[in-house]
């Protein structure tokens, strides 16, 4: 999808961090923009602060672990602009935990919205740009997270996987309609500059954890761990840009550099795997880079 100026993009987990960055990278490249979120006072102010750039853009609140939610988007989206042509799944939540420590609602939160918040979205949005057949482009984000595994955030990792599996499959799908002019990018970033570790602030009251619950004191110390690195991490305009370029090269991996601990880490996975080996911790995972 060469050619982005005058399209429209809808990105979900529009209000802050990496989606906020898409949704003012794709405007100055000259999109229209649909930005959605659960948070209502954020999303008013991305959108105000995109439109004062001169971009078209409209906002509308969205749960997207909730189909009629989603349902309600595509439909407000294309009210508003009469066709889309991008859709970014970005929204995504972190919690850390054990395996066996983690909570049923941790599991149930992060789960409900990082993997079928794509998964409403893939079966929303696909079949609307598949009955269009104009150059198109689907773009999921999950994490280096779903391209290694570590300790102390199980969910988190799993639903990255998720996500990654998701969109191979996707892409693979696509592939096998000739002619198909929808493409499909995955955008796995690495520790970016976002307000992810405070996604509690987003949490539905029904899945909160119970004030009184005793946390495990390993989830305890990897979310203030954690926590504390984000400053660290990349400025969410790069992922933006990234993003955008493979957009327009129709190129599914979204990756950081060549080099990156993350990268590192990645293909230490792949070559236990490919050498019937015991997992092991390396790069980013062992502390590299950070």
């Amino acid at each position: 999808m060469q050619e982005v100026e005058g399209k429209v993009a809808v990105i979900t987990g529009a209000a802050s961090g990496i989606g906020r960055a898409m949704a003012r990278a794709f405007g100055a490249a000259g999109m229209r923009v649909a930005l959605a979120d659960v948070e209502a006072g954020a999303l008013r102010e991305a959108r105000a602060e995109i439109a004062a750039d001169g971009v078209e853009a409209a906002a509308f609140a969205c749960d997207v672990s909730q189909a009629d939610a989603v349902r309600k988007l595509a439909e407000d989206a294309l009210s508003a602009f009469g066709r889309i042509h991008v859709v970014c799944n970005n929204a995504g939540v972190f919690c850390g935990g054990t395996t066996w420590g983690t909570s049923v609602n941790d599991y149930e939160w992060i789960l409900r919205v990082n993997v079928w918040g794509v998964i409403h979205g893939l079966r929303t949005f696909v079949p609307i740009l598949l009955e269009q057949n104009e150059p198109a482009h689907v773009v999921n984000t999950a994490s280096m997270a779903g391209l290694t595994t570590g300790p102390l955030t199980a969910a988190y990792f799993m639903s990255k996987h998720a996500a990654v599996a998701l969109s191979e499959s996707l892409f693979h799908e696509l592939a096998m309609r000739p002619g198909c002019p929808v493409g499909v990018s995955v955008l796995c970033p690495e520790l970016v500059r976002t307000r992810i570790f405070e996604a509690e602030r987003n949490r539905p009251p029904h899945l909160k954890r119970d004030a009184a619950e005793d946390l495990p004191e390993e989830t305890k110390q990897l979310e203030t761990t954690v926590g504390s690195f984000a400053s660290l991490g990349v400025d969410p305009r790069v992922l933006a840009e990234r993003t955008l370029a493979a957009i327009r090269e129709d190129r599914f991996w979204i990756l950081p550099p060549e080099g990156d601990p993350w990268r590192v880490a990645a293909r230490l996975r792949n070559r236990s795997i490919d050498d019937g080996a015991n997992p092991t911790l390396g790069g980013a995972l062992a502390g590299e880079g950070l």
